[in-house]
């Protein structure tokens, strides 16, 4: 079983978000299907350092797909139509999928491709600037009164 982290410190300042994550995170279905990979593709001259997430989605046509993001979540969703067929044999089952990606904050999808049964979906995430801000110290009686 593995171990959540307790962002109950009082160190941990507005991590709330965080941890509704890492619960969402635990809460997702363990089911395999498709089977996908998550790979770092370093900079070029003209893309900027990225992630790919390639799903094997074999069978599935580009108007049977779809791509969503959701609250900082991309909702990558496949659904087949079943057709009928007579057959003697059947190993192959149109089957229905939903596959969910927690984002960080400011990640953004560069675009998908479909090709040759494998849907790869870019990512990248803007590098932050270095942000340094000097406070201003009152002197005040009372702290209450900042606001």
């Amino acid at each position: 079983m593995s171990r959540i982290p307790n962002f109950h410190s009082p160190f941990l300042l507005g991590f709330d978000d965080v941890e509704r994550a890492l619960e969402r995170v635990t809460r997702t279905s363990s089911d395999g299907y498709p089977p996908y990979n998550i790979e770092r593709v370093a900079k070029s001259e003209s893309q900027p350092e990225r992630l790919r997430i390639t799903l094997a989605v074999a069978g599935f046509t580009r108007d049977q797909l779809e791509i969503l993001v959701e609250e900082n979540q991309l909702i990558i969703k496949g659904r087949q139509q079943e057709v009928a067929r007579d057959y003697l044999h059947r190993g192959i089952a149109a089957r229905q999928f939903q596959r969910s990606f927690l984002l960080a904050e400011g990640m953004q999808i560069l675009g998908a491709e479909l090709t040759h049964g494998l849907l790869c979906v870019d990512l990248v995430r803007p590098e932050p600037g270095r942000s340094v801000k000097k406070i201003e110290i009152l002197v005040r009686e009372d702290c209450s009164r900042l606001s």
